[in-house]
């Protein structure tokens, strides 16, 4: 990918690589840590909404107590949003961004 500045504008933008393609860019959902939902329940969110097993859960629900966050999926763009917009609706604290800015 390269950044191109737009004449006259000073704005830049990004323009894909030959060959590649917008679906071809990886997309992760992110999960961050908040003030407000137990423990239990992120783990619960996550083995509901993903199907992770508890042991997987657990393990993502720490990542996001102990770091701050975690990446809980990854695909296309619409499929992160898709996942990005379960989350909230849950009541977590996600978003989602390309995978080589994770």
């Amino acid at each position: 990918m390269s950044v191109a500045t737009l004449p006259d504008t000073g704005t830049q933008t990004d323009s894909l690589a030959s060959g590649e393609t917008a679906t071809d860019v990886p997309w992760v959902v992110i999960v961050w840590n908040d003030p407000v939902n137990l423990m239990s329940y992120v783990s619960y969110v996550f083995q509901s909404y993903f199907g992770y097993s508890e042991s997987k859960a657990n393990q993502l629900m720490m990542q996001v107590h102990h770091d701050g966050k975690t990446v809980v999926a990854t695909g296309p763009r619409e499929e992160a949003e898709r996942h990005t917009l379960a989350m909230h609706s849950y009541g977590l604290w996600a978003t989602f961004q390309k995978a080589d800015q994770a």
